[in-house]
């Protein structure tokens, strides 16, 4: 069973797949996020990224998969929200869950 980690904001920079890349290439406009948007794909800490992008209300640069576009759309969409940490975690949880419980259904 795929378990849930809660890492503390300093934590998860480190596990980020974008650590040893090249920052500016994070803070591009245009077709190039779509390019930036690719080292979110399979990182581990994606959803942390996107949190902390959200909570403090980062207005530049690709966060967790985002671009500046996408989470200005999901801020105005869920203006309530006091805390994406708590959410995006509990709804990662959730998905670890459903996906637990269907693999146990298919064994």
């Amino acid at each position: 069973m795929s378990e849930t980690l809660y890492l503390e904001p300093a934590e998860w920079t480190t596990q980020a797949a974008c650590r040893t890349s090249d920052p500016d290439a994070l803070f591009v406009q245009g077709a190039e996020q779509n390019r930036a948007k690719v080292v979110c794909q399979a990182c581990p800490v994606r959803t942390e990224c996107l949190a902390d992008s959200l909570d403090n209300r980062i207005e530049f640069g690709v966060w967790g998969g985002m671009t500046e576009r996408e989470r200005r759309a999901i801020l105005k969409r869920r203006p309530n929200v006091q805390s994406w940490s708590r959410l995006l975690q509990a709804a990662k949880a959730e998905h670890a869950r459903a996906e637990a419980a269907a693999a146990a259904r298919t064994a």
